[in-house]
């Protein structure tokens, strides 16, 4: 039955107002136009679309199902013409994102590239600063997009007027240098962590930071180091295992390789999305990407030993 989508709306219009004048006028068309719209309609479908009543002519039985479906169908049909109608105009302008450290590990690069590709008119600015930084960024202005850690174990940070909505992270991993006894591991207790030698984040006061896995008590932390790479390459040099986000884990160095760790006591941190007012065409583009890829992300797992 091939239904074209002004009878539906014909139908929908008389229906709505209760008449076919008060149609007629909202469809710009004369009576007898709309009329003839109708009859089409019912000749389509082999069934009656209005019926004489005691009350003049109502809908029958068969209108008021079809009207049902008629609504999603033209809700469909608009829709694909907004879509269209982008493609035709695409969305470009400027967008200020902003993330912590291990987002630019993996995430935001592959993000943006996803932009790039996909919509060239849009350019992404990234700024690489803590979660207290990037809040402040989101209310003074100077941030659109802001990829947030929040979590049991960091600061009850101060939201209002923020808007935030959660991105798959995966949680934490311990990294450890390929030559480590536990490199051949997929997952490790915490008890197996209770005697390592650890590496830890430092940074400016008030900036959390990865440390030794939170549920140890008394770890022994032999280095605080700012910088991942340089964190990294101690672990990769056997002088001691560090706490990484699973979001970074696919662009560890070689010589080093990340485990699961067994720990029912650990509350994970979790990776939120940060924007202030609507989100505009180029912010929407960004988001997108950053939902897509923290998603593969999350969905491709971590790196694990050979």
């Amino acid at each position: 039955m091939d239904l074209p989508p002004h009878l539906l709306r014909a139908l929908l219009a008389v229906l709505d107002t209760g008449s076919f004048t008060a149609a007629s006028e909202r469809l710009g068309f004369t009576q007898s136009a709309l009329s003839k719209q109708i009859a089409a309609l019912e000749s389509v479908t082999g069934a009656t679309m209005f019926v004489r009543g005691p009350r003049g002519t109502e809908p029958s039985e068969a209108a008021h199902r079809l009207a049902a479906r008629a609504a999603v169908i033209l809700d469909q049909l608009d829709a694909a013409r907004r879509e269209l109608d982008q493609l035709a105009a695409p969305v470009s302008g400027r967008v200020a994102l902003g993330g912590f450290p291990t987002t630019a590990m993996w995430l935001v690069p592959q993000a943006v590239a996803r932009v790039r590709a996909e919509h060239p008119s849009v350019t992404v600015d990234f700024l690489e600063s803590s979660t207290p930084v990037q809040i402040r960024r989101l209310r003074a202005g100077r941030l659109d997009l802001a990829i947030l850690a929040l979590g049991a174990d960091l600061p009850d940070y101060d939201l209002t007027g923020v808007e935030t909505e959660p991105l798959p992270s995966g949680g934490a991993l311990v990294a450890v240098g390929r030559r480590h006894p536990l490199a051949r591991s997929r997952s490790v207790t915490v008890d197996a962590l209770a005697c390592e030698d650890w590496i830890a984040g430092r940074g400016g006061r008030g900036e959390p930071q990865f440390g030794a896995w939170p549920t140890l008590r008394n770890p022994h932390v032999v280095a605080e180091l700012a910088d991942w790479s340089t964190r990294l390459g101690f672990v990769a040099a056997g002088i001691g295992i560090t706490t990484v986000p699973a979001l970074a884990a696919r662009s560890l160095p070689g010589d080093v390789v990340a485990l699961e760790v067994d720990d029912p006591a650990r509350e994970p941190r979790a990776m939120f999305l940060a924007h202030v007012g609507a989100l505009s065409g180029p912010l929407a583009v960004v988001r997108a990407a950053l939902r897509q890829e923290a998603a593969d992300l999350a969905g491709r797992g971590q790196k694990m030993p050979e």
